[in-house]
């Protein structure tokens, strides 16, 4: 049995907040928390009050990344388990058709930043420390990271933090853009919310599209995913909330999208 308590849940004005809430451990990830995660973004998926979605840590954490004591403990099998779970969840977080940002409160590490990669955003509060120290138990980043990190950063800068292991500050992560923004800690949620405020103001059915030729469009040719953007082009043409959005500017008014 899932303890509901691993993720704290929470809604304010069409965003969903989920806070991974394993302080002592430093929000550690084990099988328990995964399966909450997932059984909250199914329910979020099917929410029609909620747009977008806040991932972040209690306490001084986001997420220390895999327990080191489940993985002491557990068979190579188990682990496997362990891992394709966590590419599950990541999985769905990426494509869950609403936006997700993680707000980075303190370290995210390992797994814990493989959560956050797998986000559409993420801003961090200052002083965070993330990285992929896997390297230094004689893993590697298992949960998606060896995938995701290349797109974000280049592959020359993930294969230098992967190999490396090493931690980068707040200020290094936005420089290569694994970060959009840093804010000072007290600041973080409603940095986060302002963010998320920018986004869901617009047509959903136009943010969901443009974010699908983004993540399909990394795996296609050239050509492939520019033919990928004018199918999504006119797909979204078809909308009513396209002819809100040109009537409107035809007419200098301020869109109201039903997001449909």
């Amino acid at each position: 049995m899932v303890e509901e308590n691993l993720v704290l849940y929470s809604e304010d004005a069409e965003i969903a907040v989920m806070a991974l809430n394993r302080p002592r451990a430093l929000n550690a990830l084990d099988m328990p928390t995964l399966e909450r995660l997932s059984t909250l973004l199914d329910q979020i998926c099917a929410a029609e009050s909620v747009k977008a979605v806040i991932i972040t840590g209690s306490a001084r954490a986001f997420s220390a990344g895999a327990d080191i004591r489940y993985l002491h403990r557990a068979t190579p099998l188990d682990l496997r388990d362990f891992a394709r779970l966590a590419v599950s969840v990541n999985n769905k977080i990426e494509n869950l058709g609403k936006i997700v940002l993680a707000a980075i409160n303190g370290y995210a590490i390992g797994g814990g930043l493989e959560l956050a990669e797998a986000c559409t955003l993420r801003i961090a509060a200052q002083a965070v420390k993330i990285g992929h120290p896997e390297v230094n138990i004689g893993a590697i980043a298992g949960f998606g990271g060896t995938s995701r990190l290349p797109r974000l950063v280049g592959k020359g800068r993930a294969t230098e933090l992967l190999l490396r292991g090493r931690l980068l500050a707040a200020d290094e992560a936005l420089d290569i853009g694994l970060i959009h923004k840093v804010v000072p800690p007290e600041n973080l949620l409603d940095e986060a919310k302002a963010f998320l405020r920018d986004i869901i103001g617009f047509s959903r059915i136009a943010v969901k599209l443009t974010w699908e030729a983004i993540h399909r469009g990394l795996d296609l040719t050239l050509e492939e995913s520019t033919l990928l953007g004018a199918d999504m082009f006119g797909l979204v043409a078809s909308s009513e909330d396209f002819r809100i959005g040109i009537n409107a500017f035809l007419e200098k008014s301020r869109p109201a999208y039903i997001g449909k």
